[in-house]
């Protein structure tokens, strides 16, 4: 089997976490399977890429980034075309035209992960063509399936649910840390809004900006309340703008970039996970969130809905609706939300666990291998 991803070791980002647990549970599942794994930004895995000795990593994130495109193609393409997988998994749609090719030229079928904006609204042929003629998609939500159906002319049996999922053992319910506490001056019994968000002028639909509008009418029930983004990017200057121009300066803290050590404690920091997205093909951030046992606020009008089961999980809201979010902000904040979960962190903490733990992401990939491959991964033809 040949894996196609971006990154898994670099980067943390929803996909590239996506992209490790796909290879992790493909490992647990086929432990005696030889898996080649190409990746486009990496340039060494380390240590944990050293122990996985029937997995080889090709690395293509040495070469100057105008190259690194070309390299990777040449890279995949051309081991493809020696090794004859008995099938690709490519972690991001991008890369599909280069497994059709190879479909084409040496009959290898192709499994592609369907994430969310990256396959919304699509105007590239090639790309179209190439998710049409992929052997399965695995879409992380069904709101991005639904999208994929309605948009482009694709076989709906084609397309299969694997959401995203979480490390239960990194995830937990703690209490909250004093020294995020002393760093950002937060008083003991102080109310935390939290976001971990990537702070991207392409990406301000994750909800920002409407919490930032919302913080005023907050403030009227809770003055106390603070709110902490947690990510970096290019909209940084903006931001600050708005929060100097709105006389937020002594409520708002920009984190900037938080390490994946001290992700955990942040969630355990805040008493309100909050993003409101309008743009989310699922959220890991969301589980991640609940699985600390936090109550989670989320935008209903995108991939958010998958994460928070229909509301089952957490609160949903119209992303656009300022003075919803303030009302569901300040229940919630106030533990006087009516939704009968959010305010059980152990409750939230089984339920989030149990429908989106790795155990269930690698039953339902279990089940999806054993009834669309045409052959067994262990070398066995399929009758």
């Amino acid at each position: 089997m040949h894996i196609w991803a971006p990154e898994i070791f670099a980067i943390k980002g929803g996909i590239q976490a996506y992209s490790a647990f796909l290879l992790k549970a493909l490992q647990d599942l086929y432990p005696r399977v030889p898996f080649q794994v190409f990746l486009k930004n990496d340039v060494y895995g380390g240590a944990e890429a050293d122990a996985c000795s029937i997995t080889k990593f090709s690395f293509a994130g040495s070469w100057p980034k105008r190259l690194r495109s070309a390299y990777f193609a040449l890279l995949a393409v051309g081991r493809g075309v020696i090794e004859r997988p008995d099938i690709i998994i490519s972690t991001h749609p991008n890369f599909s035209p280069l497994a059709y090719c190879l479909k084409k030229a040496a009959g290898i079928p192709y499994w592609v992960v369907a994430h969310g904006v990256d396959v919304w609204g699509l105007t590239d042929p090639a790309l179209k063509v190439a998710l049409r003629e992929a052997d399965l998609i695995l879409s992380v939500s069904a709101y991005t399936r639904d999208r994929l159906l309605s948009e482009q002319q694709i076989d709906q049996e084609k397309i299969a649910i694997l959401s995203g999922t979480i490390d239960s053992a990194r995830f937990r319910i703690e209490s909250k840390p004093e020294y995020l506490m002393r760093r950002y001056g937060i008083a003991q019994g102080q109310p935390v809004i939290l976001t971990v968000s990537r702070m991207d002028s392409r990406e301000r639909y994750k909800g920002y900006d409407t919490i930032l509008r919302a913080l005023p009418v907050v403030r009227q029930t809770i003055p106390e309340v603070r709110y902490l983004i947690a990510g970096k990017g290019d909209d940084r200057q903006r931001i600050e703008r708005i929060i100097a121009e709105s006389g937020l300066n002594s409520c708002v803290t920009l984190a900037g970039y938080v390490p994946d050590e001290e992700l955990c404690d942040h969630y355990n920091l805040c008493d309100v996970f909050a993003m409101p997205s309008k743009g989310e093909g699922f959220g890991i951030v969301f589980l991640e969130a609940m699985a600390c046992g936090k109550p989670v606020l989320a935008g209903n009008k995108d991939g958010s809905v998958d994460a928070l089961r229909r509301g089952d999980l957490g609160v949903l809201v119209d992303p656009d609706n300022v003075e919803e979010i303030a009302s569901a902000l300040t229940g919630m904040l106030n533990a006087t939300h009516s939704h009968p979960v959010i305010f059980n962190p152990q409750l939230l903490r089984r339920r989030v666990i149990g429908a989106y733990g790795f155990d269930s992401f690698k039953l339902t990939l279990s089940n999806l291998l054993q009834t669309r491959l045409t052959f067994d991964l262990r070398g066995n033809n399929s009758p």
